[in-house]
């Protein structure tokens, strides 16, 4: 267990902006640098939270000595190259969501952080949000009885998102509703079937040669007696953005809202209740806690619009940050590491494959299931 502050750099700075203010106030953390090609926002952002250290050039920061991790928030092609880049340079690595596009990237990952002893986590924020740890806290308290099924969807619709967006297969990017299934059982994705329904637009289907407009993908659980299904949309679905997970156990089960700011169901036996979930700030340092419940701007009243984005993804990012944090300092690993957040994007990777195949049953490869 080391107490040094560990210098994080953040790498990219839209959604990346989030984190700044909690790496700031995180008793473990020193907020280092920032790293964005446009300079005139890399400047403004940095000189709002007050950030000496700025790089235009992901490499020459790389080459920075003194940074001992970087938090990668950039689009989602970039996540693999930026990642092994960085444990390559001897940099610990949080990423966001997915880990890679494609199962070679995910390997590759793996196996650079086994050669070098370095850690890596991917940021899925379903598995810190208030919803699951009021879940994980009723299951690990018996309460639910045992787990019998798990289910998860997110559907949203990305028109007039960036272009690489148009069109992209649903479950490549599925890690919101994989992720919870997966962490409530403590488990690994064995194999996948996977069915595509319906059709998007003709001109969307032309740069991933994906026609479907929902992918829903079966997920059998290693060394386990259950099986988990998760919903992915992106385009041409009618449906309020929703990421969920429902769980059913054989004392209590958990259903979420169907309509956003509804509260939750438990069902006791065959009787439900609405209940209220509660927020999980006591987990969590004193500095860091009220980052679950407002918004993440910067911490003086010269708040700018690039920052107000709210505290969404219930209230997950304090909790990220702490697990990465603490984790680096404890020597031990995160949830997930890199073997489990290979095993969960796997899982949209294969899924899709699985679709264009018909449903046919594709298994998770073995790099990505601890033993």
């Amino acid at each position: 267990m080391t107490h040094k502050k560990l210098n994080i750099a953040i790498i990219g700075l839209g959604f990346g902006a989030e984190f700044i203010p909690i790496y700031q106030k995180h008793p473990g953390a020193n907020m280092y640098a920032i790293c964005q090609r446009n300079e005139e926002k890399l400047n403004e952002i940095g000189d709002a939270f007050g950030i000496e250290k700025r790089y235009t050039d992901y490499e020459e920061l790389l080459k920075d000595p003194d940074i001992d991790a970087v938090h990668i928030n950039t689009p989602i092609q970039a996540h693999a190259e930026q990642s092994l880049q960085a444990l390559r340079a001897g940099k610990h690595v949080a990423c966001t969501v997915p880990m890679a596009t494609t199962v070679d990237e995910c390997r590759q990952i793996v196996e650079e952080t086994e050669k070098s002893g370095l850690t890596y986590m991917m940021m899925e924020t379903v598995i810190y949000s208030r919803e699951f740890l009021f879940v994980k806290e009723m299951y690990e308290k018996g309460e639910m009885g045992k787990l019998q099924f798990l289910r998860a969807s997110h559907q949203q619709e990305m028109a007039g998102w960036p272009g690489y967006w148009e069109g992209l297969p649903p479950m490549h990017y599925a890690t919101h509703c994989v992720g919870p299934v997966l962490a409530l059982a403590k488990g690994q994705a064995e194999y996948v079937s996977c069915f595509g329904s319906g059709r998007i637009d003709e001109n969307l289907i032309e740069k991933y040669g994906s026609p479907f407009a929902i992918e829903t993908c079966h997920i059998k659980l290693k060394d386990s007696d259950l099986s988990a299904e998760v919903t992915r949309s992106l385009f041409n679905t009618a449906r309020q953005y929703r990421e969920s997970f429902d769980a059913y156990g054989s004392e209590k089960s958990f259903e979420w809202t169907l309509i956003e700011h509804e509260d939750p169901v438990i069902h006791t036996g065959e009787t439900p209740k609405r209940v209220k979930v509660p927020d999980y700030a006591h987990l969590l340092p004193k500095e860091i806690a009220s980052f679950t419940t407002e918004g993440v701007y910067d911490s003086d009243d010269n708040q700018h619009l690039s920052f107000i984005q709210g505290a969404g993804h219930g209230g997950s990012h304090p909790h990220l940050v702490h697990e990465f944090v603490t984790a680096l300092q404890e020597g031990r690993a995160p949830y997930p590491d890199a073997r489990q957040s290979a095993n969960i994007t796997c899982v949209g990777i294969l899924a899709h494959e699985s679709a264009m195949k018909g449903g046919a049953i594709i298994p998770l490869p073995e790099f990505t299931l601890s033993s």
